[in-house]
């Protein structure tokens, strides 16, 4: 670790210790999350960071539950994880999206927001969506890349984060950001260390596939992936995706962030979520 970048995470720390806690996890290298909505459609909040930790995982990321949650709801959840040694490793939530200009005043408001929420639940990491691309639009690229600027000279500030997610066009027709060779451009664009992209297997093999020529050209741009399978967003191995290779190429190059698995399990959650971390760990040469 650097200098700057040491004296960055000190500085995050004296102002929010939970901050420092979950960073070191990613310093220790790869850690594994589930995104928690993909089971909580099927079990309560409670039970799913259950399911999490019984399954042997460090993180569990969040999409906007807490918006609704009162404070002590939060300070409840959050002694709840730390007993059960979960973090928040990362989060979204924000409606607004970064490229549409209309919604540039919106965007920055719910960002201020967002930072304060990820603040209080010790996340280091927060998640973006572009928003609709506009019919008849121009600049949308420059608008982007402008409120990227913006939010990250903010988060800097906080010590946090940002990743932009594209979202595959199958799923989302009117998205802006539908593939993370334009998610890597952009971030690129901003130029600044907090920004990097959110590299999702699942939406990217959907729209564009040639997942890994990708990864080996921007891994220095991969902020965060997501693991799911293609068709059915189910586990790594029950669809087309080759998973193991894709692991292993992960480890050739040195990536020791977060994994965060977003399926809907076929099987027993806590045995589904141990099985795909252990071959994903095995993959990676880990164990």
């Amino acid at each position: 670790m650097n200098r700057r970048a040491f004296a960055q995470m000190m500085t995050a720390a004296l102002a929010n210790p939970g901050w420092i806690h979950a960073r070191e996890t990613v310093a220790k290298g790869v850690r594994f999350s589930f995104m928690l909505w993909a089971l909580e459609i099927k079990a309560p909040f409670d039970r799913c960071v259950e399911i999490v930790a019984e399954a042997g995982y460090q993180g569990i990321e969040l999409t906007g539950e807490f918006q609704k949650w009162s404070p002590e709801e939060r300070r409840r959840v959050m002694a709840r994880l730390r007993s059960l040694g979960l973090v928040v490793d990362s989060m979204s939530g924000i409606r607004a999206g970064f490229a549409v200009a209309e919604e540039t005043e919106a965007f920055r408001e719910q960002f201020v927001e967002h930072l304060r929420y990820a603040k209080e639940l010790e996340c280091p990491q927060v998640i973006l969506l572009s928003g609709k691309r506009v019919a008849g639009a121009t600049g949308q690229r420059e608008t982007a890349v402008e409120n990227l600027k913006r939010a990250a000279e903010i988060a800097a500030k906080e010590g946090i984060e940002i990743v932009i997610e594209p979202i595959d066009l199958i799923e989302n027709p009117p998205i802006y950001l539908a593939s993370v060779r334009d998610g890597f451009e952009i971030a690129r664009a901003v130029n600044m260390p907090q920004v990097k992209v959110l590299y999702d297997f699942y939406h990217e093999q959907r729209s564009f596939g040639n997942l890994i020529e990708k990864l080996e050209k921007n891994v220095d741009m991969v902020g965060l992936v997501h693991v799911a399978d293609v068709p059915g967003r189910h586990e790594a191995g029950t669809g087309e995706i080759d998973y193991t290779t894709i692991y292993r190429k992960l480890a050739e190059l040195k990536y020791n962030r977060w994994i965060a698995m977003e399926y809907y399990p076929t099987e027993d959650p806590v045995a589904s979520l141990k099985k795909t971390k252990a071959e994903a760990q095995r993959a990676l040469g880990t164990v």
